[in-house]
């Protein structure tokens, strides 16, 4: 029978399940993670947990916070357990499961309360995992999106902040105020430069909000980048009975991830920091080339296999891993018009790197989605591909399998827009997605028009006729026809 996670449960899980050696009585807190999702939970929370397994730097716990819908539903199920995670690393040679115990408490669902939590001198960092939509970057012009809703409302509404970014102003000022130096605010999502991104996005609504703080934050206030990596799908019942049924936990949230993780950051912390070079992170002066190799390649790649997979039916990531058009796909466009547009980065060889990611989809242990990988993606495009086809356009290069790239996604926001596809289109521009699709049946360029995604690249003579070229061929033919066509031509000119 599976025992109810929790500390006072963690002495009968066996010897099958590793738990903390740490007291938690022992732990205080430093760090508030900001949006507590299942990845937070196998990288970040799992570096803290094996450095306090090591009995180092027991001042820096956990406390999880958020302001969302989801982030109350989670704060719900991590309380009834002690703030316990069970992680199942989906190694295809053989499960392993360990309880996670870094996090001790998780602050209370609104602004006023995190707030509170954040004006604590003991707390130094601040990290956020937020999705990469999170942080109101202006497609067109890479800057802070002032003009977006959420911004105004702040503006409008000073002294009661409803965005991250307009409650962390609000605590900096008042740590300010009570004579408390600024912690370091630190974000963990898929961006490149995320800590300039995150820097953007503060300093620019407090120039809104509270412009004689903002220079104060500009000037005080430290925002390294971090690159981080590792493949972690959505919790279903599937991975709620894998832990059940195989290490005896019931656990209302588990995570299941690949056994692959990877943490890079700028050593930038004038609060101090966790040794966590202690437990497997790269500490480097400049973040950006580790970023960008990850974000273009592995994000990259991603991107690459999810549309098309989509629409030829396959349901799981190692599926389509399986299919020969696709795992030849990916191989050709991230090697031909990916990585010689990557800075080189001394010491790592990127055809390895490919052939790892390509590995790690390939695990039938992970059970990652095609549906996963196609989530918002007119948040993704812009962040995995799109940039790949710009720096490609200003060195001359090609662009044309990038380009199929987009028809794949054009011709999946079609596909969706029929109810009968039983597909849904989960991403915050569905409307505008799936009408801009339609129309570029008739006119390609409906689809390139969406400025507020593509900005000026959708006036490209090169890559808007290839995409053109390749939407028609989609409608015409079909993804199959079109995918095996475009690797025929591939190797006749290889």
């Amino acid at each position: 029978m599976a025992r109810q996670l929790s500390l006072k449960t963690l002495p009968d899980l066996g010897g099958s399940v590793a738990t903390p050696s740490y007291s938690r009585e022992d732990l205080s807190p430093g760090i508030v993670h900001i949006g507590v999702g299942n990845f937070h939970r196998a990288h970040q929370a799992v570096y803290l947990d094996r450095l306090f397994n090591k009995g180092l730097d027991l001042d820096w716990a956990l406390i999880g916070a958020g302001v969302k819908t989801y982030d109350a539903a989670m704060r719900e199920r991590l309380e009834a357990q002690d703030w316990l995670t069970t992680i199942i690393e989906l190694d295809p040679h053989g499960l392993s499961a360990r309880v996670t115990g870094s996090m001790i408490g998780f602050s209370d669902i609104n602004p006023s309360a995190l707030i509170k939590t954040l004006i604590q001198p003991e707390i130094r960092i601040v990290t956020l995992t937020i999705t990469e939509g999170g942080y109101y970057v202006n497609a067109k012009t890479g800057g802070f999106d002032a003009d977006h809703a959420d911004i105004q409302g702040d503006v409008a509404r000073t002294g009661d902040p409803q965005t991250i970014f307009g409650i962390l102003i609000a605590a900096l000022g008042l740590r300010k105020d009570n004579g408390l130096s600024p912690f370091t605010i630190l974000s963990c999502d898929n961006l490149p430069e995320n800590g300039k991104v995150a820097r953007q996005a503060v300093v620019g609504l407090a120039k809104l909000m509270a412009p004689d703080l903002a220079g104060w934050i500009e000037n005080e206030v430290a925002f390294p980048s971090s690159m981080v990596d590792c493949i972690t799908p959505a919790t279903s019942d599937r991975e709620r009975a894998l832990v059940r049924d195989t290490f005896g936990i019931a656990d209302a949230a588990p995570v299941a991830c690949e056994p692959f993780r990877q943490w890079v950051m700028e050593d930038h912390f004038p609060l101090g920091r966790p040794r966590l070079e202690e437990v497997g992170v790269e500490f480097v002066e400049d973040v950006a080339p580790y970023e960008l190799m990850k974000l273009r390649i592995l994000n990259g790649g991603h991107a690459a296999i999810a549309y098309p997979s989509a629409l030829l039916g396959h349901t799981y990531v190692h599926e389509a891993m399986a299919d020969p058009d696709i795992a030849a796909w990916l191989k050709d466009l991230i090697s031909t018009e990916v990585i010689p547009i990557v800075p080189v980065i001394p010491g790592i060889s990127f055809a390895t790197y490919l052939d790892t990611c390509a590995e790690r989809f390939a695990n039938p242990a992970v059970g990652d989605t095609i549906a996963r990988l196609c989530l918002d993606g007119s948040n993704r495009q812009p962040k995995f591909i799109l940039p790949s086809i710009a720096d490609a356009r200003r060195a001359g290069r090609p662009v044309n399998g990038l380009a199929l790239e987009v028809a794949f996604w054009c011709a999946y926001c079609a596909l969706t827009a029929d109810e009968a596809s039983g597909i849904p289109l989960e991403d915050e521009r569905r409307d505008q997605l799936q009408s801009a699709a339609l129309a570029a049946k008739e006119d390609p360029a409906a689809f390139l028009s969406l400025t507020d995604v593509f900005g000026d690249l959708g006036q490209d003579q090169a890559f808007s006729s290839a995409f053109s070229a390749h939407l028609k061929a989609l409608w015409q033919d079909g993804a199959r026809a079109v995918l095996q066509r475009y690797l025929s031509s591939q190797s006749l000119t290889s």
